[in-house]
């Protein structure tokens, strides 16, 4: 039998644990998107490092190869709506931000598209499996939504949320409406 094989991480921690700047722009953007842990801010920022890096190394190569691989990062960019320029370059790849990438987060979408009343009611309502993403429940609050799953975000239909008349959906709706 054995352990299981040991899963690597999928994050970078901050090379020095204690700046104060570091700390208050984490602490912002971790309210702001209602993340639980500055681990979740970690991994999307590693991601976008990982994009980045990408972006640099293909800036020198000038093969065909290299240029084919522009191409696949702009398309994965591009399905993600985190690179939105019409003739993207690798200069705009350098030029993205931590939040480019948090806005297109589960959480994020269902608190914008007003299915929860604030991004923590949001990450709860995902968590306990009420939200669908193209009609499958998705439990993971980090879970990447491509442009084509904008509109397919919605409560699942055996959910009590599904209701019109549940106490926090309404109240949800009747604030927007104010």
């Amino acid at each position: 039998m054995g352990d299981p094989r040991r899963l690597g991480k999928k994050y970078d921690t901050p090379n020095h644990p204690w700046i104060g700047e570091r700390i208050q722009s984490e602490r912002e953007i971790s309210q702001k998107y209602g993340l639980v842990n500055k681990k979740e801010l970690w991994k999307m920022e590693t991601q976008l490092r990982n994009y980045r890096r990408q972006a640099r190394k293909l800036i020198s190569d000038t093969t065909t190869q290299g240029g084919k691989e522009a191409v696949q990062l702009f398309n994965v960019l591009k399905r993600y709506a985190i690179l939105v320029e019409q003739e993207p370059t690798l200069d705009h790849v350098l030029s993205l931000n931590i939040e480019s990438i948090l806005e297109r987060r589960l959480q994020t979408m269902v608190y914008k598209k007003g299915l929860a009343k604030t991004a923590k009611q949001a990450r709860q309502f995902i968590v306990h499996g009420h939200i669908a993403v193209n009609g499958k429940r998705v439990t993971s609050p980090s879970y990447l939504v491509s442009v084509a799953e904008n509109d397919a975000i919605e409560y699942v239909p055996n959910s009590p949320m599904a209701s019109e008349n549940h106490p926090e959906r309404t109240a949800a709706v009747s604030e927007e409406n104010q």
